[in-house]
Parts: structure tokens; sequence; C-alpha cells
């Protein structure tokens, strides 16, 4: 759906007609989609232009697109590496010949809630060095992961293992109006056959960045996270990718 919604080409009927039905309800997607990727570029460029980071995780990355994140970190250092995770059968199949174009990247078909068996893997521990900070990039995923599965906790598994230092971006899909949520959700939902979490409100999301030290600007509409937008005030019912970028403090209190 997301790639239709990006103009891609790499996808199918049903794709299209799920987002014709998620359009109807909610107009403003396709611009939602496509802001949260530009976000997901801006924070992979800041966090290894300004910060250093040279390892990253893309989890729920989804089918290849322009500009994918390899492709930015290492435009920052050619020695970046990149685990990119995802469990959908065309996702791999795309992923392992598009991303894995060079010894710094890797593409591991994989459920994101399996954080151990992810970490542990022997090509991820080849390439990466949980000692050093890394990013682990949560963006457009945690609203695919109903409540009952735990997307906090998700989020706090992820963190956990990471060096002080690390950092997490994260985005989720959000509704002003619980009515407009509440129907881009049934219609999810439906379309994926119960397999969707749900749209939430600014503060649950706000949750998932417990503990941890938010960068500036802090947590918004991500189309505004250091793109030199001035966002408007969410109107009513409007839908957006909502979150930030965040650091794991070098003191982790109650962990």
């Amino acid at each position: 759906m997301s790639d239709w919604l990006l103009g891609g080409v790499e996808n199918y009927e049903a794709d299209q007609r799920a987002c014709r039905r998620v359009l109807s309800v909610a107009p403003e997607i396709s611009r939602t989609v496509r802001a949260g990727r530009r976000f997901l570029k801006r924070a992979v460029h800041t966090l290894a232009t300004e910060y250093g980071v040279r390892q990253f995780i893309e989890l729920g990355s989804g089918l290849p697109a322009q500009d994918n994140v390899h492709q930015v970190a290492q435009r920052a250092d050619p020695r970046s590496r990149v685990v990119y995770v995802d469990a959908d059968p065309t996702a791999l199949a795309y992923g392992r010949t598009v991303l894995q174009e060079n010894n710094n990247t890797l593409f591991l078909h994989a459920d994101v809630r399996d954080t151990a068996f992810i970490l542990e893997h022997a090509k991820v521990r080849r390439l990466m060095d949980l000692r050093e900070p890394t990013a682990v990039l949560l963006v457009s995923v945690l609203h695919c992961l109903p409540d009952e599965e735990g997307p906090a906790d998700l989020v706090r598994r992820w963190t956990a293992p990471l060096a002080p230092g690390s950092f997490l971006a994260i985005s989720q899909l959000v509704c002003s109006a619980s009515e407009v949520g509440a129907k881009v959700t049934a219609v999810m939902q439906e379309e994926t056959q119960g397999r969707w979490g749900r749209v939430r409100q600014a503060e649950q999301v706000k949750k998932f960045f417990k503990d941890l030290d938010v960068l500036s600007p802090g947590l918004g509409d991500v189309a505004a996270w250091r793109g030199g937008l001035t966002v408007a005030t969410q109107p009513p019912g409007e839908c957006v990718e909502w979150g930030g970028v965040a650091r794991v403090p070098r003191c982790r209190v109650g962990w």
C-alpha cells in the first residue's frame, strides 16, 4: 500500500483497492505517507551527519523506495552499516536484490517483534556491534501493532540492548478526531483480515518515548521535523504521521 501511495509500481490490485478505501475516509493519507518517508530520510541524514551514527536498523522496511536508508547513511560515510528487517515475502524478494547492494547492508526476513532472533542472528552480529551507538528506525510501523501486542513494550525491548547514545526514530499514524481514526482502523482491519493495529492519539504515542531523551524540535507532525517547514495546527479530523527522534540516555533509571 505504501508503495502505491508513494507512486511506485510494485503493488497489486488488492493494495490499490485498500488504498482507495482508506483515502475515501481520510484523503490526506497519501500526503501523510510521503511525509513519513521524508522524515525517515531526514532522520537518517541527521543522525549520520550530526551525531556520527554509523549503524542503522530499519524495522518493517517494506519495499525498496527512492533513497533507501543505506544510500542516505552511506553518503555520509560509506562504512555505514544497515540492517533491514521485514516479514513480508514480497519485501523479501525485492529487498534482497535491491537493498543488499554492498557488504555493509543486510536484508533479514523476520518479524520485528522477534527482537532476540534479530539481534542474535549470526549475520547481524557480524555486521553490527551493539556496543557502538545504533539507530533503530520504527517509522510507520507501530500502528500496525494492536494494543494487546504491546507496541510500547516493543520499543522498550528494542531500546534495552542498545548502547547509551543510541537513537530511536518513531512515527505512527495519528488522527485528531477519534471517529476518523476509528474508520481508518476499521478499513485496515478488514483489508488485512485483522492483521493490523490501530490509529492512535498523540498522547498515546508520547508514551512510546518514555525514559528517552527527545531531540529538538520535539514530538509532533513529522512533516515539520527538521524540514524547514512550519506545520499549522492539525485540522480537525486530519491524520498525520506523529513522532520524532530520541536518544537512549547514558543513565537509564528503572531499566
